[in-house]
């Protein structure tokens, strides 16, 4: 299995503010390109700072004064790798509570901008896809088990597993591969064993 990555995820083409760029030009590429922040970068193309709707209504509101980027950003910037998982960078959005992160190369140079939307188009997967990869990486891949021994139904990301495994820790260990692939919301076990290899609690 492998997990698409904030790389696969992000847009490359990214938009971008200097130091010296002004409110009024901000508040344009906001509104031009439809995002809610723009990272503000240096002269070699390492992000500096992030200008967002919030900083601009914050400067508008509040009389700050700034009228560039340098002024207005929030610094230093929060920034994401091309190789994170998806949740990682979830994680960090939720975290700083932030739409956007910059994608940072090893030399610190930007390559991309991941979004929350950007995050969401995991779980627009087809429920086709998301069931061929359980059956042909998870099942027969992975854990080398007959696809025939166990029926994957797959409905709006809705995993529904049925049929019976030859151990109880091997359903298990299914259960909690297909929780994790990209795209899947839920797992239904319905699964059955012959043989319960679980030690009971306290024992």
């Amino acid at each position: 299995m492998r997990h698409r990555s904030v790389a696969d995820l992000m847009t490359p083409q990214a938009v971008v503010a200097q130091r010296g760029t002004a409110f009024k030009e901000i508040a344009r590429l906001l509104d031009e390109y439809g995002i809610t922040a723009v990272p503000v970068v240096d002269d070699e193309g390492r992000p500096v700072g992030v200008v967002s709707e919030a900083d601009l209504l914050r400067r508008h509101t509040g009389g700050t004064g700034a009228d560039t980027a340098e002024g207005l950003m929030s610094s230093p910037a929060v920034v994401a790798r091309p190789g994170w998982s998806a949740v990682q960078a979830a994680r960090v959005m939720e975290d700083r509570r932030i739409k956007r992160l910059p994608v940072v190369a090893d030399d610190g140079r930007l390559v991309g901008v991941v979004s929350r939307s950007d995050l969401l188009q995991l779980f627009l997967r087809r429920d086709r896809a998301i069931q061929e990869e359980i059956v042909e990486d998870v099942l027969a891949g992975t854990l080398g088990v007959s696809p025939a021994a166990v029926g994957v139904e797959v409905a709006d990301g809705r995993v529904t597993l049925s049929g019976t495994l030859e151990r109880r820790s091997l359903a298990r260990i299914v259960v909690r591969l297909c929780e994790s692939i990209d795209g899947v919301v839920d797992v239904v076990d319905r699964l059955d064993y012959a043989s319960d290899d679980v030690p009971a609690p306290g024992t």
